[in-house]
């Protein structure tokens, strides 16, 4: 995270800037010339006192994809506090004799999004100290904090298996640093010419089996290797060519995420030298009463998450922010209590209940749907959050290089007029575009903006960078 840190202090300054001086835009040629007439909605508003200085269909709901994490990273952040933890405790039952645990291990999850499998060796290495060097009794993970589906509404069948798109429950394992949770990394490495090349599962097998219909083509050849999941299984299937000693690799979503990680914990125990007196059944279960605590994994606060929620758009964090805040406002984790605790949360900051209408929170929903001018009473909103600083440092930035610098828009104002000068968060789901952020203009002035836009086809993302430059340049 530290590596931002420069670059972070360097866009803050744009917000301190002197009060503005409100004057109409007139954005509308350059609106109308970049996206057309039809489907698009462009909400502009002063930075430091909310006067809307141009609007064109800034009344109506549209389709906002990912800008829905800027509804979801505000509320969570808002009423959770930067501060904020996720704890992971595990838990067993029975009495250790002569090193054997007569008993079972449970692990109790709260979503952790960052929960990963250096957790799980913790886990191991925690049974240890209390003793255990034999296990009698079974694995059980208890997901009960979070109900109902574990997939986000608007997940079509076509692309489950893609890790934008995962199942997520209370107890997910994350196979890398970007959090991309209810996934595992399948590696495919070339072995020699004609055998069938080498398959790993990362961080580890996960109950998972695989179907190797892989062959290693001639030195040289090129890779044309596909990685699927078939459909409602635990069963992952490779196929394709791929030259020698050459390495690719897909993430694919896991079929049952809270089974998934504690066959993960399994295999991590293992790994600490603890032995199983016979095969333990794995399942689901509710942490009994009397049972014994002896550790737990706490996740990085939320200000340290944030940045890759919003910068790299990650949907399934979205999808465990809103059941989150479903339990802790309403006492019930799942997405339609989240979803309704969203909406009382946006109530609350006053803007009218008929400029929104959330189905998740990650955006992958066509239903979830803001209009501009909504979306940008919201930004300026945020400005009065305590945490305020955190939600702006964790959007992405126009032109900056590195991922978690630029996020999303690294590739996008990259010209020397306007880079660094947009910090906004991008949508893209079928036939919609949107971006919403702030802005800094070459005057000094600071705007709030979003941009809406939906089409019949084709993207979108170049006329909308077009307005955004000409706010830049011109006001």
């Amino acid at each position: 995270m530290k590596r931002f840190i420069w670059m972070i202090s360097f866009v803050l300054c744009f917000v301190m800037i002197a009060p503005l001086q409100g004057q109409a835009m007139n954005l509308s040629p350059t609106v109308k010339s970049a996206l057309g007439t039809s489907g698009v909605g462009v909400s502009v508003r002063e930075f430091d006192t909310g006067k809307i200085v141009y609007e064109y269909y800034g009344n109506t709901k549209r389709k906002i994809a990912s800008n829905m994490k800027v509804v979801t990273g505000a509320a969570v952040l808002d009423i959770l506090g930067e501060d904020y933890r996720y704890e992971t405790v595990i838990y067993i039952t029975g009495p250790i004799s002569n090193g054997t645990l007569n008993g079972h291990v449970y692990i109790k999850g709260s979503g952790d999004p960052t929960l990963n499998y250096n957790h799980l060796l913790a886990f191991g290495s925690a049974l240890k100290a209390a003793g255990v060097q034999r296990i009698n009794g079974n694995l059980y993970g208890d997901e009960s904090m979070f109900t109902g589906s574990q997939l986000a509404p608007g997940v079509q069948r076509s692309f489950e298996e893609e890790y934008y798109a995962a199942r997520t429950t209370a107890l997910n394992l994350t196979p890398n640093s970007d959090f991309d949770i209810g996934s595992v990394n399948v590696r495919v490495t070339g072995s020699k010419r004609g055998a069938r090349a080498y398959v790993n599962l990362r961080p580890s097998a996960m109950g998972m089996s695989v179907v190797n219909n892989t062959r290693t083509g001639a030195p040289g050849s090129g890779t044309s290797i596909s990685v699927t999941r078939k459909y409602g299984t635990s069963q992952i299937i490779v196929s394709g060519s791929i030259a020698p000693g050459r390495t690719t690799e897909k993430l694919v979503t896991v079929n049952n995420p809270t089974i998934n990680t504690m066959y993960a914990l399994k295999d991590a125990i293992q790994v600490r030298g603890i032995q199983f007196v016979k095969q333990p059944a794995i399942g689901r279960g509710i942490v009994p009463q009397h049972a014994q605590r002896i550790g737990a994994a706490k996740s990085p606060t939320l200000k340290e998450m944030l940045p890759l929620f919003l910068k790299l758009s990650n949907n399934p964090m979205g999808d465990v922010f809103i059941k989150k805040l479903g339990y802790v406002q309403k006492g019930k984790g799942d997405i339609a209590t989240g979803v309704e605790a969203l909406h009382e949360y946006v109530t609350s900051l006053g803007i009218n209940r008929s400029l929104y209408q959330f189905r998740d929170g990650s955006g992958l929903s066509p239903h979830s749907r803001m209009a501009p001018n909504g979306m940008t009473e919201l930004l300026y909103q945020a400005r009065t959050m305590p945490n305020f600083p955190v939600f702006y440092q964790s959007l992405p930035v126009g032109g900056a290089k590195g991922r978690l610098v630029g996020g999303t828009l690294k590739n996008r104002f990259t010209s020397s007029a306007v880079q660094y000068r947009v910090v906004a968060k991008t949508g893209t789901i079928s036939g919609s575009n949107a971006l919403s952020g702030y802005a800094k203009a070459r005057s000094g002035k600071q705007y709030i903006f979003s941009i809406i836009v939906e089409h019949g086809g084709g993207s979108r993302v170049g006329g909308i960078d077009t307005v955004v430059n000409n706010i830049i340049q011109y006001y």
